[in-house]
């Protein structure tokens, strides 16, 4: 598959084939400070669907930056009571073409692949965004209202994100899954991200721009499959030593694995701050 340029306000493809492969409202967070002075976190999901805003992009691609932008004022430009999961996913598939993207995980250019086959679309681009699953190519004038639609949905899951430091290194990590009964099958992803990140590019399409980024997943894990009863999850994460742990943030999301439909999503964040 060949992606192409359709739009260059709102997508751009390299010429070259696809290799195979928040600011947001939490019902219940709870923070504790411990002795030690490091945060443990424990974020409950509520009664409405939260918006997962997906971000396709790459620091080779020239159309990227306003996409980006638009992530990091998500915040700013929805409703107070919105309820939002962003995530910035840099695709792989730029890195030929002038400027090797830090970020980049080919992990990204399979899911894009994938929820672009589930929407029945036929084109991989960047930067393409996704809400809930559903692609949004009106990203400059609808993602506002997109969110508010996934929102007056009933959650079709429940969760639970529980995370604690361990030392200076790692983040323990327990994430619980109910009230499934109704929508088996399903499947557990679960991201690691990081805010506040810059890039001075010298190459490529952006070469000479430095390039801010907000919830760029540097952590993936899943599918994982979840049984109708319910679903608990430990994790042990390593934190590389360059993350600003204040700036982290955990994400988890329930979805169907056929059609890409997201049945609930949660952000918990400064959980690995000290």
């Amino acid at each position: 598959m060949y992606p192409t340029r359709t739009d260059p306000n709102t997508m751009h493809a390299p010429s070259h084939p696809i290799r195979a492969t928040l600011t947001a409202l939490f019902a219940g967070l709870i923070t504790l400070v411990t002795a030690s002075g490091r945060a443990d976190c424990s974020v409950h999901s509520g009664p409405r669907t939260a918006a997962l805003v997906e971000l396709y992009t790459s620091e080779g691609c020239s159309s990227c930056p306003p996409a980006d932008r638009q992530l990091s004022a998500l915040g700013e430009v929805l409703a107070a009571d919105a309820e939002v999961v962003p995530l910035a996913l840099h695709v792989s598939y730029w890195d030929e073409l002038g400027w090797p993207d830090i970020y980049a995980q080919a992990a990204f250019d399979q899911r894009q692949q994938w929820l672009v086959q589930a929407n029945r679309r036929m084109t991989v681009y960047t930067p393409q965004f996704f809400v809930a699953g559903r692609e949004l190519r009106s990203w400059h004038q609808d993602l506002g209202e997109a969110v508010r639609a996934v929102n007056a949905r009933s959650a079709g899951a429940q969760i639970t994100i529980e995370a604690k430091p361990e030392g200076d290194d790692q983040l323990a990590l327990n994430v619980v899954v109910s009230e499934l009964q109704a929508y088996s099958p399903a499947v557990l992803y679960l991201a690691l991200a990081e805010s506040g990140l810059q890039s001075s590019v010298k190459h490529g399409e952006n070469g000479g721009r430095t390039l801010a980024h907000d919830h760029v997943v540097h952590t993936w894990i899943g599918p994982l499959a979840l049984p109708p009863a319910g679903y608990s999850e430990h994790r042990t994460l390593p934190l590389a030593r360059a993350w600003q742990r204040a700036d982290l943030e955990v994400t988890a999301i329930v979805q169907n694995p056929s059609s890409g439909h997201v049945l609930q999503a949660l952000r918990a964040q400064h959980c690995a701050a000290s």
